[in-house]
């Protein structure tokens, strides 16, 4: 239990997140107030522009830094050792790429990646294994991180964590959304839930 509040704290912190532009986006969340009744704003998240390698990514509050994760591929062939690549991109200072520092990566955004063969990987979160992804070719003959959402099986897309309170190594998560699409339809799912 206590990974699993780690990592949804940590990188999950998922909020819902609710089209604004086709540009940018902004939780759907309600104005929390302090102690003071000063309303805090709501945070506006950027959109990721399309890219052919990323899988998904991770938005939480309480700053618009995302983490990306993004196919692994070295010369056009997949990394089978590591066949998927999570850095940030750092919007709270000049929008640059980082990579994860240890405690980032073994505690919190990183993954545990493993073959399953048939060109298959069990992917999970370090903080939280309970929640599996795959990693596969899709009907359109590229890779996607499959995951259960709504109970169905959908192409992860985003994941949003809301915050609010705790510490570094036990926020308070108040819920986590994650979106995707169903290959069947290419209709968006939409899944939220308390951890």
């Amino acid at each position: 239990m206590k990974q699993y509040i780690l990592f949804f704290a940590l990188c999950l912190g998922l909020v819902s997140l609710q089209e604004q532009t086709a540009s940018a986006f902004t939780i759907n969340k309600t104005l929390a107030t302090d102690s003071t009744k000063k309303v805090k704003p709501a945070i506006n998240f950027p959109v990721l522009p399309a890219n052919i390698s990323r899988l998904f990514y991770v938005q939480r509050d309480p700053n618009t830094n995302t983490i990306v994760y993004e196919l692994n591929e070295i010369n056009g062939q997949l990394n089978t050792e590591e066949p998927v690549h999570v850095y940030w991109i750092k919007y709270n200072e000049k929008g640059q790429h980082e990579e994860l520092n240890y405690i980032q990566r073994k505690f919190a955004y990183g993954l545990n990646q493993k073959p399953l063969g048939n060109d298959k990987y069990d992917i999970r979160f370090v903080s939280y294994k309970k929640y599996p992804l795959t990693l596969m070719k899709g009907a359109d003959g590229k890779y996607h991180i499959y995951a259960t959402i709504a109970h169905k099986q959908a192409i992860l897309n985003r994941i949003f964590v809301k915050i609010e309170g705790g510490s570094f190594w036990l926020p308070n998560v108040v819920y986590v959304e994650v979106k995707g699409i169903d290959p069947a339809t290419g209709q968006e799912i939409v899944d939220r839930f308390k951890p």
